[in-house]
């Protein structure tokens, strides 16, 4: 996904630009807050290619919908899978995992997110490239 085809097709405003817990340019956009009804915020993230957060879990878990470009998640011990538009990852409780682009498009997703996030050590540059 190019520049111009992200811009054409983004739902949500691109947001803050997230430096802590990633590698390369992402940013976040926080969609929903609310504590009620269900206390799951969401919110819509962008990363540039070859951007990617940590090593990570979820204490209740978390539901990634794919709203733009491909990515990449991985669950540690697991190969990686390619994500597109439309994919739906829904993520267990206490499962280390990462995700981010591809090294060549964009990648944005909604992240539903309830409870604690652990963050871990960097995706290495040695794993990512393998992909």
């Amino acid at each position: 996904m190019t520049n111009e085809e992200l811009q054409n097709s983004a739902i949500f405003p691109l947001g803050q630009k997230v430096e802590a817990n990633f590698i390369g340019d992402a940013y976040l956009q926080m969609i929903f807050t609310d504590e009620t009804p269900l206390n799951a915020p969401i919110g819509s993230v962008t990363f540039a290619p070859g951007a990617r957060n940590n090593w990570h879990s979820h204490k209740i878990g978390q539901v990634l919908i794919v709203t733009g470009g491909e990515g990449w998640y991985q669950e540690e011990g697991k190969l990686a899978q390619l994500l597109k538009t439309g994919d739906v990852i829904n993520i267990p409780p206490n499962v280390k995992h990462w995700h981010g682009a591809t090294k060549d498009s964009w990648f944005v997703h909604l992240a539903i997110t309830p409870g604690e996030t652990v963050w871990l050590e960097a995706v290495d540059g040695e794993t990512y490239n393998q992909l």
